[in-house]
């Protein structure tokens, strides 16, 4: 009896590894450093696995994954324990992994509504470098031991922009606790998928290296899956690579299941029974805001949707942000303004720039609160305070001496007033024309012409009461 594909929802599980920002390695004194270009410098006879060495745990990296799984709501472990993983690759020295099996650090937890199975602790592999050339392979073991964490969710994902928004969000987390950099174009963080359509047969996309390749190699994947199978072809069980230039998945090697690795517990790592290590207790008053908190926080202020992700992913912009709003006395409609010009003005301006977290910690808040001031009371227009935060980007400070020196304070007196509106009204005949035949558009165009002549200093209400009261004939 044919199958009815269209009853087979896709089934997605993740997997991601991210290296932890610890100084050293996971089992030896090595050199964390991810930014080394020179091959092969942070290594030592224990993490290129000589005859004779012994590993030892790294504190911080198990303190910082124990931190990562209470920020998910996951249930930290009473006992956990190391294992190898046996696989026999180049990059691997010691011809098998040290990781985590049977007694992972952390079961279970929430990232983006995903559940998860559980985040466990390993060591990363050396990187392989091939010349199409040469033929040569040649091998950098910076990288090997390098402390590992490893997240699996449950296999509850539907489709892949759900996937990238996972790991978009688990990626946050990391960086706000300050567990990883979690740069995906470093390799500091890498995605691998688990596809099948129903419950039919599971393939793995290895080594996804930007959330825009995990939503394309998933939708493709899925793709691909549907047709074979509406051909009445087998879809085998294999991992599968992501080809960026073609966007296509293409086969690597026929899949491991998990009694190939041959796991076995770590003969020479003790098991750890965390409550028993007094600086792994209490983690959870160790927290900050958590990012999901953060982006609640900022839409209970009144921010869209997009304003709020600026925020939550752009730390500098935040702290500015935050900052200003203690100067102002923290109130909601104080906080639009300044969400109005940090999030169109100012982060308009710098966005695109390498320099931008340099410019924003050069912005003092108080000149920022200054200047949300002085356009709340009218002292300035809307135009003067864009010209004042341009100002303020390029290093300026003392923002209302700034308003005086620039000309910028908005000018409200009538009879100042009163010689831009005449010039417009002789400048622009048929517009007048147009108003005083029942267009009231008409006055908006004056209005903008005359703050044109006053550039920009005057107060625009002012302006069209003038213009009215003129226009009308009262």
């Amino acid at each position: 009896m044919p199958v009815d594909l269209s009853k087979l929802k896709p089934t997605i599980g993740l997997e991601i590894h991210a290296e932890l920002a610890t100084k050293t390695k996971m089992f030896c004194s090595s050199r964390n450093d991810p930014d080394e270009k020179r091959p092969n410098v942070n290594v030592c006879p224990v993490c290129l696995a000589h005859p004779g060495t012994l590993p030892v745990i790294n504190r911080e990296a198990v303190r910082q994954v124990l931190r990562v799984g209470l920020a998910v709501g996951g249930a930290i472990a009473d006992f956990t324990q190391f294992d190898r993983k046996s696989y026999f690759y180049p990059d691997i020295p010691k011809g098998y992994q040290i990781s985590q099996y049977q007694y992972p650090l952390v079961r279970g937890g929430t990232v983006a509504q995903v559940a998860l199975t559980r985040i466990h602790l390993e060591e990363d592999t050396g990187s392989l470098s091939h010349d199409d050339q040469t033929g040569e392979s040649l091998i950098d073991f910076n990288r090997a031991g390098v402390p590992l964490l490893e997240l699996v969710t449950e296999p509850v994902i539907e489709s892949g922009s759900q996937a990238a928004a996972m790991a978009r969000d688990f990626q946050l987390l990391l960086r706000y606790l300050g567990a990883s950099y979690a740069n995906m174009e470093k390799g500091e963080m890498r995605v691998e998928a688990n596809i099948s359509l129903g419950l039919g047969t599971k393939v793995e996309i290895k080594n996804l290296n930007s959330f825009q390749s995990v939503e394309k190699a998933i939708a493709y994947e899925i793709e691909r899956q549907t047709l074979a199978r509406e051909r009445g072809e087998i879809v085998m069980q294999e991992t599968r690579g992501w080809d960026e230039v073609k966007e296509v998945t293409f086969s690597q090697r026929q899949k491991e299941s998990a009694h190939d690795y041959r796991y076995f517990p770590e003969p020479d790592l003790p098991p750890l029974k965390i409550n028993e290590v007094a600086e792994w207790r209490d983690l959870a008053a160790t927290l900050p805001e958590l990012p999901w908190t953060k982006r609640e926080r900022y839409l209970g202020y009144g921010f869209k949707p997009d304003e709020a992700e600026i925020y939550v992913t752009n730390f500098a912009l935040a702290n500015l942000f935050e900052q200003t709003d203690r100067e102002l006395g923290a109130d909601n409609s104080s906080r639009k303004l300044i969400g109005n010009y940090l999030t169109t003005d100012l982060w308009g301006q710098i966005k695109d720039r390498v320099d931008s977290v340099e410019k924003l910690s050069k912005i003092r808040p108080a000149d920022l609160a200054a200047v949300v001031k002085m356009a709340a009371n009218g002292k300035i227009s809307s135009r003067g305070a864009k010209n004042l935060i341009t100002l303020l980007v390029v290093g300026k400070t003392d923002a209302e001496a700034l308003a005086s020196s620039e000309g910028l304070w908005q000018k409200s007196d009538e009879t100042e007033l009163a010689k831009f509106v005449d010039q417009v009204l002789v400048e622009h005949p048929a517009v007048v024309a147009d108003y005083r035949a029942g267009k009231m558009s008409a006055l908006q165009f004056l209005v903008g012409q005359a703050m044109k002549l006053s550039a920009g200093s005057a107060n625009p209400q002012a302006l069209a009461k003038l213009l009215r009261t003129a226009l009308d004939g009262t």
